[in-house]
């Protein structure tokens, strides 16, 4: 069992990398630009991420049967928690505590990825 788990939270970590990209990328894109600021670019990242997310893992990490009809509302539903927690962590850290966005943002990415594997691996895709 902790095998398993610890084989699936690894495959998740994969994703989560791969989710990465993509939220990193547009967040420093828009950053650096100028075209938003850390909260806005991190939550516009996030969904770009959250895409690649939900389509990676319901495939790869969790091999789910549910239904998309059955896994997309309950994935919206984790991934819109988490969408605030990293609105309101990313605020906290940078505009609170004065911590450089990318930092925050990493420590931001811990947080809600541990949450996310949970929530989505007992609820979203779980039998």
């Amino acid at each position: 069992m902790l095998a398993a788990l610890s084989d699936q939270f690894l495959r998740y970590v994969a994703v989560g990398l791969a989710a990465a990209v993509g939220h990193y990328a547009t967040l420093i894109g828009l950053v650096e630009t100028e075209a938003a600021g850390p909260v806005v670019g991190s939550l516009a990242g996030f969904i770009v991420g959250g895409v690649i997310s939900y389509v990676l893992n319901r495939r790869f990490t969790f091999d789910s049967d549910r239904s998309h009809a059955g896994a997309v509302p309950r994935f919206a539903l984790i991934a819109g928690a988490a969408f605030l927690l990293t609105g309101f962590l990313m605020h906290a850290l940078t505009d609170w505590a004065g911590i450089h966005y990318m930092l925050a943002q990493l420590v931001t990415t811990g947080i809600v990825l541990i949450w996310t594997f949970f929530a989505n691996r007992f609820w979203t895709f779980g039998a």
